[in-house]
Order: C-alpha cells, then structure tokens, then sequence
C-alpha cells in the first residue's frame, strides 16, 4: 500500500477556502502568523508523520507494550517521537508566547493532529494525552506545581495522563473511592486504584504524571466531592531526585485495537506514601477535568475520523488496481477485467466512506475555528463561540466515533477478503476505531449530554445560536443557483429539528426524565446527520465560489469530485433524518416500559 493516508488538497481546502484560517492573522492574539508559516507548518508536519509515524504503524500493532517487572515495555520509536514532538514543539504549538509556545491556531494545529493520528492513532496518544494534562496545569495550578511538572511534559520528557476511571465507577463518577488524605506539608495521602489508563505508564518517558480524580477524607458525597490532584509516578525528594511515588502498575489491558498505547490498571499508595499536589480549590475537580475531557471528546472525533480517513485512501487505491469483472452490460468473458471502481456499487461504498471523513472533518474544524474565535476575541464577545462549542461538543465527538466505524466498514467490504487479512491495513483500521464511540464518554453518555445539558442550557440559547448559523448559511448556498434546491432540504430538516426538540421537551414536562432520555441516543444520531449537510453546504459555497473563476484541470476535477460527495450525502444519508424523526415523535416509551424479566428466555 502506498503512503496516502490523508489528502493534503483537501485540508488545504477546508483550512483556506472554507474555514479561511488566514483570517485569523488579523487579530491580535495571531498576528504574527501568515499562511507562508501555515504551509511550512502543515509541510513539517507532514513530513514527521511520513518519515516517523507511518512505518511504525503496523509494527507497533503486532508488538503491543508488554508489563516486565513492574515496567511497561512500549514499542522504541515512542522514546524518539516525544523527544522530536518536544524540541519540535509539537506539544507546545497551541501553547502562548508568553509561555514559550508557538500560539498557532487551533485550525492549524488540529490540521497537524489529523495528519500525525491518519499515519499512527496510537503513537500520536502520547503527546496528545500530555498536552491536554499540561494544559490542565496550566489552567487551573498553582505557580509551583507549574514550574515543578510542566516543562518536563512540554519538552516530552514526562508523559502526563488523565485519571479517572475506577473498578466500581466508570462513567458514574459520583461514585469513585480514591481518597486524598491532608498532611502537615503541601501534599495529600493518595489511595486507590484506576483502570483504563491510556499511556498510564511506559519506559519512552522519565516520569508519567497523572491529573487523578479523589475525594479529600470528610468531602461532600457525589461529584460535589471530587478533587483533582497531580500524581507522578515519580517524584522529587529532598535533594532533588526522582524517586518512586508508591504507584504500582498492576496490569496492561489487551485491546480489540489501539495496540501501540498501552491502558493500564494502577494501584496507588499500598505502602501509604503516595503524595498528591491539589490542583486549584477542594471539591472542584469535576470542573476542572471537564476541560480536559471537553478538549478530549473532540480529540476522539478527530482521532476517530483521521482513521476513517487513512482507511479510505488505503480502499481508494485497492479499488483503483484491483481488476474484478466487466460491466454488467458486457456478456462477452474475453473482454479484460475492469479496474473494481468501475462498478457503481463499489463507487457508492467509495463516496460513502469520502462524504462521512471529509464532512467529520469539516465539522472538526468548525469547532475548532470557534476555539480560536475564543482566543482571539475581548472575554466579553467570547460567549457566542463558547456556547456553540458546548452545544457541538457531542456531535463531534459521536458523529465521526459512530460513522468512522461504519465508514471503514464499507472500506473492507471494498477489499473483499483481503480487508479481512492482515495483508492490508484495513483490519487494524477497523479494530483501531472501535475504542472511540466508547473513549471519553459513550455514546449514550453524549446523547444525554446534547439533549439533557446542551439543548436546554441558558434557556436554549446555545440550541438557538446552532440554529442561526446553519440558518446562516443556507441563506449564502441559496445565491448559487446548483445548491439552491440542497440548501432547501437542509432548511426542511432544521426545521424538522425543531419540531423534535420541542415534542421532546414537552414529554419532559410530562412524563419526566426517563421517557424524556429514553431516545437520546437517536437525537444525537439525527442532529449529527443534520450538522454534517451543514457542513457539506459550506463547502459547496466554497465550491461554487471557486468554481466561479479559473481553475486549473487538476482543481476542476478535485471541485467536482466534492460536489458529487456533498450531492451523495444530501442523496443518501440526510433522508435517513425522516426515520429518524418518526420514531422520536412517537414518544411512546417502549425502551422504558420493557421490564428485566421480559429478557429471560
């Protein structure tokens, strides 16, 4: 297979014609930039991914970490990358000047992230889980602890993690035991355990540092107890070495997929000497991670279509060399085999897997453009882009999660038997994808999220602002004569959005919160359905607007090319929105009224 794993035009595209990161330079918070930085950038990352990332891929799949004596073993290019990443800057590239990072845009820097998770999901964890815990520092801890752990984690000598999930309280986080008991000096007691931690512990770094979830001895009961404390692996003694902080690696996990990153299974304070540093106020670590986990959930979405995306192009090629069969018109078996892409069903599955990567993509960026409008902007104009995000949050994280699955799916259906094989990489595509509906919140988990918290916060007004920026756009796509009719069925669909939110809040009042709840899963499937036609509509602007001037062969044929992705999503997966909506409207509490019983045999 070739190295194709991403299509550098198309981020282009989304990047300048779409989303039009160069824009952003006209702020002062990203001034010092100019697009000649973002192309040397986009081209230095591409270049790390092809040379470092991409040949490690398979091997790190087929050789996972190992635990050996107390030790996890990961795979060697791990040591080298978070040493490139660091002195790169790689780690700190959406950090501020005034903290020694590069302050680019987040559009710019989430382009990077798609292009290093596209060549190698696992290997890009790494520094991905340490910036989000670095950032919580940052944030939210004291002077000290900043300069005591995030320099090291910036310059990708210590891995940072985030800890949270326990035996007994995976998703229900009111109900986690971990303790922090106060001593006499400036740290606590930590005891307990975690599981399923993501690069939890590994022999690539110095030192890992864990942002932990714990209740402080006498703390409120549920989430109104929860603090949140950093705590290493190892930490500084008196003469400022490092020593073992009493945290054990009790197991690694083996996967379905994302091989090359070990989760593991901690057991913290056994001989009663973990030490555990507060980060910000008691009780409020709940707040404090949801940062981590919101930056998170969207890193998911990305993750999850950056593999979609590799999976494609990997069907792409196979579905341009592999010679299978004549038209269906042609009886005649002399006549040579036709290249399989020929076949319309095959270009269906083809058009499929593009429309679900290069939409997901599009919405990622969207949200990410409303990051950099947050930085750019006074804190008083910064509400707008704030609640959007929030309202967005789960589509981005679900969509791409749910869809990629089923995208890199229809890729192995392209390959046939081969795609079973490990002759391909399509497989381990597909078992690499899997863990992102489950990864920071299930689905269920986000479905009850946008509509229980998002739809209904400050009494709708994020819910309205979504509604106005779609709206927005439909208004632009109608003054180009080729997407008037599509902006007309993405506006019936709003519409019908709107007529399911408001029987679903009327249930709520009632019937309560149970039936309310009951389909959120389906709301989330049918609001995320809606916001990628969004998302296809504003690239069809983009479309049509160059299309509008001269363009080179090469650019006309990439042009059509999306037009015939946006027609096909508008032509096979926005009218899956109407079965959805009928169900939603029934309200008729079938999943609710089911008792346990009706399941025995």
């Amino acid at each position: 297979m070739s190295e194709k794993f991403f299509s550098e035009r198309n981020l282009k595209f989304l990047l300048y014609e779409v989303f039009d990161v160069v824009a952003l330079t006209g702020y002062d918070y990203y001034q010092t930039h100019n697009r000649k930085m973002f192309d040397m950038v986009l081209d230095a990352a591409t270049k790390l991914a092809k040379d470092l990332l991409w040949p490690s891929f398979a091997e790190m799949d087929r050789n996972p970490p190992e635990l050996a004596n107390g030790q996890v073993k990961v795979h060697p290019m791990v040591g080298k990358m978070m040493k490139e990443f660091g002195e790169g800057g790689w780690i700190t590239s959406r950090v501020p000047f005034d903290l020694d990072g590069e302050q680019l845009p987040h559009l710019v820097a989430d382009a990077c992230e798609f292009i290093f998770q596209a060549a190698n999901y696992s290997a890009n964890a790494y520094p991905g889980l340490t910036v989000g815990a670095a950032h919580l520092i940052e944030s939210f801890g004291s002077k000290d602890l900043y300069d005591t752990f995030v320099p090291n984690m910036y310059a990708g000598k210590w891995q940072g993690t985030m800890a949270l999930t326990e035996p007994e309280a995976g998703s229900s986080l009111s109900d986690i035991t971990t303790a922090a008991e106060p001593t006499d000096e400036d740290h606590y007691l930590i005891k307990g355990q975690k599981i399923f931690i993501s690069a939890g512990d590994h022999d690539g770094v110095e030192n890992v540092v864990h942002l932990m979830l714990a209740k402080i001895k006498g703390a409120p009961a549920g989430v109104k107890g929860i603090s949140l404390f950093i705590v290493p692996k190892k930490r500084f003694d008196r003469n400022g070495r490092l020593v073992s902080n009493d945290i054990i690696t009790s197991g690694v996990y083996h996967k379905l997929g994302y091989r090359g990153c070990p989760i593991v299974q901690l057991s913290i304070g056994d001989h009663n000497d973990c030490r555990g540093w507060l980060v910000g106020e008691p009780h409020n670590g709940l707040k404090y991670m949801f940062q981590m986990m919101n930056e998170f959930r969207i890193g998911v979405g990305l993750g999850a279509i950056s593999i979609a995306t590799a999976a494609y192009y990997a069907s792409l090629e196979y579905a341009i060399s592999r010679r299978q069969g004549r038209k269906i018109s042609q009886k005649d078996p002399t006549l040579p085999q036709l290249p399989i892409i020929e076949h319309a069903d095959v270009k269906r599955m083809l058009l499929f897997q593009r429309a679900i990567a290069e939409g997901s993509l599009s919405l990622i960026m969207q949200c990410s453009k409303y990051v950099d409008m947050q930085k750019a902007l006074p804190e008083k104009e910064q509400e707008k882009y704030h609640l959007l995000l929030e309202i967005l949050t789960p589509v981005a994280k679900s969509y791409p999660s749910e869809m990629g699955i089923a995208s890199i799916s229809q890729g192995l259906q392209c390959f046939g038997g081969s795609g079973y094989c490990d002759d391909y990489p399509l497989e381990q595509y597909y078992r690499d994808a899997r863990i992102h509906p489950i990864h920071e919140g299930t689905t269920g988990i986000q479905a009850m999220d946008l509509l229980g918290r998002k739809v209904i916060m400050k009494n709708g007004r994020a819910f309205m602002l979504y509604l106005a920026e779609v709206m927005e756009t439909i208004s632009r796509a109608r003054e180009f004569g080729t997407l008037e009719g599509l902006a007309q069925e993405l506006d019936d669909a709003l519409v019908k959005l709107q007529e399911v939110t408001q029987h679903l809040l009327k249930i709520a009042q009632k019937q309560g919160p149970e039936h309310f709840l009951a389909d959120a899963t389906l709301y989330l499937e049918f609001f995320g359905i809606i916001a990628i036609a969004w998302q296809w509509i504003l690239q069809g602007i983009a479309i049509q607007t160059a299309l509008t001037n001269e363009c080179s062969k090469t650019d006309f044929n990439f042009y059509q090319g999306k037009m015939f992705t946006l027609r096909y999503f508008f032509g096979y997966e926005l009218p899956k929105t109407e079965g959805l909506a009928k169900r939603l409207m029934s309200g008729d509490g079938l999943t609710v009224e089911m008792e346990n019983k009706f399941f025995n045999d």
